[in-house]
C-alpha cells in the first residue's frame, strides 16, 4: 500500500472527525509548519476547507446551488465562529441581544454573529462578508 501524501492524510484526519473547526496545529503531528500551511491551502482551493481566520479552518461542502464551497455545519457561520472560540480557549458568552430574545423579552432576531469576550482577544474570525462581533468585558 503506498504511502499517503500529506495532503491525503490532513484530509483524511479532517473526515474521520466530527468537528466542524480545525486548528492548524491540529495537524501538526503530521509534518513541518510550512508543509501542513500548504496541505491546508491545497484544501481550501479545492473547496474542502473554508478559513476564517489565522489559522483557523472550518469543514466545507460544495453547495448544489452556486456550485462554491460554504459551511458544511448546520449551524451556519455563528456556531462556527463560536465552536473557533471554544477552540482557541477563548471565554465567551452570547450578546445581550441574544439572551434577550431568548428570554422572550423581545420579538426582533439578532442577526449579526456577536458575543461578548471575558478577556484578551484579537482576532478576527470572518468568511466572505461575516464577520464575528467581538465585545470586550471584564
Amino acid at each position: 500500500m503506498p504511502k499517503l501524501s500529506l495532503k491525503q492524510q490532513v484530509e483524511q484526519q479532517i473526515s474521520r472527525t466530527k468537528q466542524d473547526v480545525f486548528l492548524r496545529a491540529d495537524f501538526e503531528q503530521l509534518g513541518g509548519y510550512d508543509q501542513v500551511g500548504r496541505a491546508l491551502r491545497e484544501l481550501v482551493a479545492e473547496g474542502k476547507l473554508l478559513k476564517i481566520g489565522y489559522g483557523l479552518y472550518a469543514k466545507a461542502r460544495i453547495s448544489s446551488i452556486t456550485g462554491k464551497p460554504m459551511l458544511a455545519s448546520n449551524g451556519g457561520f455563528k456556531a462556527v465562529s463560536e465552536q473557533a472560540l471554544e477552540r482557541l480557549g477563548v471565554a465567551w458568552q452570547p450578546s445581550d441581544e441574544l439572551v434577550r430574545y431568548n428570554k422572550g423579552e423581545t420579538t426582533q432576531v439578532p442577526v449579526n454573529a456577536k458575543v461578548i469576550v471575558k478577556s484578551r482577544f484579537n482576532r478576527k474570525i470572518s468568511l466572505r462578508n461575516m464577520q464575528l462581533q467581538v465585545e470586550q468585558r471584564s
